[in-house]
């Protein structure tokens, strides 16, 4: 049976209902985990919707950080336990064998005066130890990416939306100029400068269209007292 590369549809729908039901299901994590050993357990949290990028979210085993990855990254086949490796048995130690010394007869070398010891040679200077090269690190952040975008529609109108990483968690959704005007202030000067700007160019134009409407206001009343009303 071939072994699966990570989890199908079936197997997200699958995961989805149990945790409906309550249940938090164990998935591994495959070779294709980014920052985690394969094969590493992990307990199954969400699996957030619309299924893009790194939608489903977990807990890895001996750790206290909830983490998403995608559907290559784990899997449902828990790896098989690892053997330990075999130890050889000792080999047997042969007890020592008695032999005979015989010491030969050497006559004694006339004594002859010591040579004068040579100088040492001067020491080469010391290298300082090669610093380890240091390590990527691989593991993915527990911290997602959020993006918040202000968008103007060029009629004194505003709308916000919130992407988590790939996710989009808030959709447009409209916010009063005024409280657009006040969260400026309380970021850097050049941002509201900018807001302040879009702000003034829509009071100009809504004044603008005040100022006709009550052209046309007076002209209508105008005419309705000319026909006598």
């Amino acid at each position: 049976m071939a072994k699966k590369s990570g989890l199908s549809a079936e197997d997200v729908v699958d995961l989805r209902s149990q945790l409906d039901e309550g249940s938090q299901p164990m998935v591994w994590f495959t070779a294709a985990a980014v920052g985690m050993e394969e094969g590493r357990s992990a307990k199954l949290l969400a699996v957030t919707d619309p299924p893009e990028g790194d939608f489903i979210q977990v807990r890895p085993t001996g750790s206290k950080d909830e983490m998403s990855f995608s559907p290559a990254e784990l899997t449902l086949e828990k790896p098989p336990p690892r053997k330990k490796p075999a130890t050889p048995p000792p080999a047997p130690v042969e007890p020592p064998r008695e032999t005979e010394v015989i010491h030969p007869y050497v006559p004694e070398a006339p004594v002859k005066p010591a040579a004068p010891k040579p100088k040492p040679a001067p020491a080469p200077a010391e290298q300082a130890p090669a610093k380890p090269a240091a390590r990527k690190q691989s593991a993915k952040s527990s911290f997602p990416e959020v993006t918040i975008t202000l968008v103007t529609t060029g009629e004194g109108e505003w709308a916000v939306e919130v992407l988590q990483g790939t996710r989009r968690t808030v959709r447009p959704t409209p916010v009063p100029p005024a409280q657009v005007a006040q969260a400026a202030k309380l970021l850097t000067p050049e941002v509201a400068e900018i807001v302040e700007g879009v702000l003034n160019a829509a009071r100009a134009q809504q004044l603008a269209r005040v100022e006709q409407l009550r052209a046309e206001l007076e002209a209508a009343q105008k005419a309705l007292d000319d026909l006598g009303a």
